[in-house]
């Protein structure tokens, strides 16, 4: 019941911010549908363990917590760096586990999981906040953007 349930408000999240979002929320709409379709893939060949390593989500963790700190570095917005942090736990989850294997299943499976929770809500609140923003008529950038100094040539006469 708890899996339909975030999943339900995972959709909402994603559909909201595919709708009215800006980049970066689109982008993280992308990210969380990539990380619930690989774990989804993952369960139709490997039952889910937390007695040992889990690889299967080591790697989808991975790649959440790659693509999460990349969105921070590049968005133009707060929000990321905080969906990027809860991305980065499961990594000290795996970590521990593989540090510990006397760490208990029931912790490795919280430690996994229960930081997605607030992701979706982080979401909906980020796009929330962007279409205030737009309707305030407020013109803020979706990216950073790195300018380099321009290099002139100074010709003297």
């Amino acid at each position: 019941m708890r899996i339909a349930l975030f999943l339900a408000f995972l959709a909402i999240a994603v559909g909201y911010a595919a709708w009215k979002g800006g980049g970066p929320e689109r982008v993280m709409a992308a990210i969380a549908v990539a990380m619930v379709g690989s774990d989804q893939l993952l369960h139709l060949f490997v039952p889910p363990s937390f007695a040992t390593l889990d690889t299967g989500h080591l790697v989808i963790d991975l790649f959440g917590a790659v693509s999460t700190v990349t969105l921070a570095l590049f968005a133009h917005r707060f929000w990321p760096m905080c969906i990027a942090v809860l991305h980065l736990v499961p990594l000290l989850a795996h970590s521990s586990r593989l540090i510990d294997m006397a760490l208990h299943p029931a912790a490795y499976l919280a430690m996994q999981v229960a930081t997605s929770w607030p992701v979706p809500a982080i979401l909906i609140l980020a796009t929330w906040r962007h279409q205030r923003r737009l309707a305030k008529g407020e013109n803020e950038p979706s990216w950073q953007i790195s300018s380099r100094p321009s290099i002139r040539a100074t010709a003297e006469p």
